[in-house]
């Protein structure tokens, strides 16, 4: 694989844009110096990956609902409900997701790991922070595969439009308000948020930003902040965190979709998609499909593996086990107590010095962004993102 040495963005330039989470907790730079340099022929690989595993990840939810194996993938119960609801009608739109994938600049091909779509991170270092890094080099800004912003600004308005084209956005907006929440204290949660709030201003929402603790929630009225009702609303809170630490606001929620009083983003059905487990259904419906790899609920035999939570970030209780069971290499955290998936091992491309590189390509409505984190063979909250250049 081929990097290139950029000069870093310096920490001012960077809190001016709002990026605050630059420096890791060992003091050095969240941001990799460098870029990852791939062909046309590479993003344009990675582009139709993304396409095609998100129709695969459609026909695989439909199958779950179709025959009830909630359970099976690690669905809480009081989710299921509202997961239905959602994936029943059309306006709770998918905003956006991102596949995480092995392969693709090394020769080797593209390999599925797992679909983070319902609370993605890395947004913000995809659609801004790897922009800025070329024209602070003075490169073409344009060389990269990362059209996710103005992807984001059309898919909001396909919320109202409900179709690839959002030309009737202006003549069928009605003044829904927007409210864009996140938990207190986590600055890159919050301002991923605001980012969001901010690309959704722009294409023509009338947008709020409140914490979770400031939203009063109604089953038969909906969701309110400072004495407003809000008709539509994102959280970055995960809706396996709501379903099992707030199982009242879980239920409420339902209420208000079932009571139409409401749109989420992302939609509940997302956690279909977010589950691990559904890598098992895929394996199922597309065995042997050149973008996936085996997986299963139970320990495949006489290969090399890795073990997973179906809930999971960060690497959490991810273990990388060999052919004959034994554990290589493991991350405890707190995700021990969810059922697991196993999925056959792939080789991350690794860098001279032994870095693995995993590539992040952002969907919304099409694959429109990639970017890259760099770490260990499990990669942790201490891994760093790198942007890339397309020559």
């Amino acid at each position: 694989m081929k990097l290139q040495k950029t000069a870093p963005l310096d920490t001012a330039y960077l809190e001016s844009l709002g990026f605050v989470w630059h420096t890791d907790s060992d003091e050095s730079s969240y941001i990799a110096d460098e870029l990852v340099v791939i062909d046309p022929m590479e993003a344009e690989a990675y582009y139709e990956a993304g396409n095609t595993l998100y129709e695969m990840f459609i026909e695989a939810a439909q199958h779950v609902i179709d025959n009830n194996l909630f359970h099976e993938i690690g669905i809480p119960f009081n989710l299921v409900d509202i997961i239905k609801e959602s994936w029943e009608s059309d306006v709770h739109w998918h905003l956006y997701g991102r596949f995480d994938l092995a392969g693709g600049i090394d020769g080797k091909p593209i390999k599925l790991l797992e679909f983070n779509a319902d609370t993605p991170t890395a947004l913000f270092e995809t659609a801004i922070i790897q922009w800025a890094m070329l024209k602070r080099n003075d490169m073409d800004e344009e060389s990269q595969f990362n059209g996710l912003y103005e992807a984001l600004v059309e898919n909001f308005q396909r919320l109202v439009t409900l179709e690839e084209s959002v030309e009737a956005f202006e003549e069928n907006y009605e003044g829904w308000k927007f409210l864009f929440t996140s938990i207190r204290g986590n600055a890159e949660e919050e301002n991923t948020v605001r980012l969001l709030q901010h690309i959704a201003s722009e294409a023509g929402y009338i947008t709020e930003f409140a914490y979770i603790d400031e939203i009063e929630f109604s089953e038969e009225e909906g969701i309110f902040f400072d004495g407003e009702n809000y008709e539509l609303w994102f959280k970055l809170i995960p809706w396996e965190n709501i379903a099992l630490e707030e199982s009242d606001l879980a239920m409420i929620l339902t209420d208000i979709i079932k009571n139409q009083k409401a749109i989420i983003f992302n939609p509940a059905y997302t956690l279909l998609f977010q589950s691990k487990g559904i890598l098992k259904i895929l394996w199922d419906l597309y065995p042997n499909h050149p973008l996936l790899l085996e997986s299963s609920f139970e320990p495949l035999m006489g290969q090399k593996q890795v073990s997973k939570p179906v809930f999971g970030r960060e690497g959490g209780s991810v273990t990388i086990i060999d052919e004959n069971g034994m554990e290589i290499e493991k991350i405890s955290s707190e995700y021990e107590n969810h059922k697991l998936l196993y999925q056959a091992y792939t080789e991350l491309p690794t860098d001279a010095e032994g870095f693995s590189y995993q590539a992040g390509v952002f969907y919304a409505y099409e694959a429109c962004g990639l970017g890259f984190r760099r770490g260990g063979k499990i990669l942790d909250n201490m891994a760093k993102f790198v942007g890339h250049i397309v020559r």
